[in-house]
């Protein structure tokens, strides 16, 4: 089977399957169906009856009974065909969520993968895609009910009213719909060649606003803008390709459109002289044609021949896109540590190759269990050193381990279970706040819950809102969201907690409160101050003093450190103002 052939019937088969999960919507839009059919079956034959036994045998009343009849039958089928598109966006809509819901659980587990840039047209499926299969599949469904319903009908009169006539008309009906499959699969090859050239110039020009500043700086807008060009290039053949191919469609359907009423007026006068159709069943036939056959065709060319071809397509693409990674063996686990001290061994970084080091040589260790607090002044790298140290930004030179073993080779899964860090804007997700809460430890009890709360100091939120179980959103105040991520660190399994200015938002109580909070609680603390009273709680303080930090106790740097007493000076003339949150680095 050609690669055409393969995507039109994976489309079919995926349609099937997805429409098996609206079958409770389904009936009703089939029904509605039939009814707008209904012109198509009775119109011809109802004319053919006006006309023989009514008009040409001088009895117009019997004649215009007949076409009320007819009327009757419009007015029924409009009826239907109002209700066709409600009952359709039953169908569709639920299978575009389903569609999104598909695209972003993949875009998700390719981030969680460390390989977000293998999904960079995922913008394209989401905006583009999902939208082209929900808008194909209503054209198509439309398309199927004026084609198959309307179709079937005009033949079913065709044949009640003469079968020979219905056996002509139906010869250049089958050969029309015959050309327009072959063509089918030539339309297919077409339309994924557009639909990966289009997620490639999404991927192009994404790649290319990420880096603008530094392409420019570089001077290679030239080379950047031919790049960009040969993908829009390669875009616009296919585009005109499938154009060519669309109007080679097109011209079949009018063509075949236009035939079985070539063949009824060729063969009429012999039909007639024959016996085989009297007058009225000749305008009845021309009635079937022109009023069902050759709409019910135009549709298929344009609408099942279009919209299947984008639909077939479009979901062999999103499925592939969006399929599960293949299933690989488990990473090794790793070697085995023995102890949660951290070590950072002549650690360096700096932002640039010229650029003045934040950190250079710092040889630092952080026993298991130890408070440590970092202060400095803003701007200094306090961010920086703590964003190191956890291992989300890698150093230029040194290492950093945890019980000896560098953070490389713990595993990056493994690594976020030991250690947690909690940035100055705290994340909180829509949903309840049992959930928020429990995000790293989904298995908390109610009881360990209560224990988080209180200690933290979230029992006001939690009894404002009436408990665990309350929907929690963006009305929550800066302070408020602070104290959720706190608790949900607290209760995570992480044996390090980084507070990184985490409780900027709270009063100096509250925040005295959370962290003597995670200082009971078993593990590592490392704090970013934002008041200097949380050095006077740590066991050690790391102060940020350009590029060689000094390290001891309150008492060591106040007699080491100007730079620190300066600081502590400032800290008791600070006023409320002055208060509010710093700036990280």
């Amino acid at each position: 089977m050609s690669g055409g052939r393969q995507v039109i019937a994976y489309g079919w088969r995926q349609l099937g399957s997805e429409l098996v999960l609206q079958r409770r919507a389904l009936p009703g839009l089939l029904g509605c169906a039939f009814l707008a059919a209904l012109p198509a079956l009775l119109s011809g034959r109802l004319v053919a009856t006006a006309v023989d036994h009514g008009f040409l045998a001088g009895r117009s009343d019997v004649g215009m009974a007949w076409l009320s009849g007819y009327a009757m039958a419009i007015l029924v089928a409009a009826i239907g065909a109002r209700q066709v598109p409600i009952r359709l966006g039953l169908v569709v809509e639920p299978l575009r969520d389903r569609l999104v819901r598909r695209v972003v659980h993949a875009a998700l587990r390719q981030a969680v993968a460390g390989h977000p840039d293998r999904d960079a047209g995922t913008v394209a499926r989401l905006t583009k895609q999902v939208e082209t299969v929900r808008d194909s599949t209503a054209g198509l469904l439309m398309g199927l009910q004026q084609v198959v319903f309307t179709v079937a009908a005009a033949i079913v009169g065709l044949f009640w009213l003469a079968p020979l006539v219905a056996v002509l008309v139906l010869a250049p009906v089958v050969l029309t719909l015959l050309l327009l499959g072959r063509l089918l699969v030539m339309l297919v090859d077409r339309q994924q060649e557009v639909l990966v050239a289009d997620e490639q110039v999404a991927a192009s020009v994404s790649g290319l606003a990420a880096t603008v500043r530094d392409v420019v700086a570089c001077g290679g807008q030239d080379r950047a803008g031919a790049e960009i060009g040969a993908d829009i290039d390669r875009q616009a053949r296919a585009t005109r390709a499938i154009t060519r191919a669309g109007a080679l469609r097109s011209a079949v359907g009018s063509t075949g459109g236009r035939l079985p009423l070539l063949v009824i007026l060729l063969a009429g006068p012999w039909l007639i002289r024959s016996g085989q159709l009297s007058v009225g069943g000749m305008l009845g036939a021309i009635t079937y044609i022109t009023t069902s056959l050759q709409p019910a065709l135009r549709s298929a060319v344009q609408s099942v021949g279009g919209s299947s071809t984008l639909l077939s397509v479009t979901l062999h693409r999103l499925a592939t896109t969006s399929a599960s990674p293949v299933a690989q063996r488990p990473a090794p686990a790793g070697p085995p540590i023995e102890s949660f001290d951290l070590t950072a061994d002549r650690l360096s970084f700096a932002y640039g190759t010229h650029a003045e080091p934040i950190v250079s040589d710092l040889e630092l260790t952080v026993r298991h269990g130890e408070h440590l607090t970092l202060v400095g002044s803003s701007g200094v790298g306090k961010s920086t050193l703590a964003s190191l140290l956890v291992g989300l930004t890698p150093p230029q030179q040194g290492t950093v381990s945890i019980g000896g073993v560098p953070l490389a080779e713990i595993g990056e899964a493994r690594l976020r279970r030991m250690v947690t860090l909690i940035p100055q804007e705290s994340y909180v997700f829509t949903g309840t706040l049992r959930e928020n809460l429990t995000y790293l430890s989904p298995g908390a009890t109610e009881a360990e819950l209560d224990k988080a709360v209180d200690a933290v100091g979230l029992t006001p939120l939690v009894d404002r809102l009436n408990g665990y179980d309350a929907m929690v959103g963006p009305g929550l105040t800066a302070g408020e969201r602070q104290l959720i991520s706190l608790v949900r660190a607290w209760l995570s399994p992480a044996e390090i907690v980084v507070l990184d200015e985490a409780t900027c938002h709270l009063h100096p109580a509250a925040e005295a409160r959370a962290e003597h909070a995670f200082r009971e609680r078993p593990g590592t603390l490392i704090v970013i101050a934002h008041r200097m009273s949380s050095a006077l709680r740590a066991d050690r303080i790391l102060l940020m003093d350009g590029s060689r930090p000094v390290l001891g106790s309150h008492q060591e740097l106040l007699l080491r450190s100007r730079q620190y007493a300066e600081l502590i000076g400032h800290w008791h003339d600070v006023t409320e103002e002055e208060s509010k949150c710093g700036t990280s680095s």
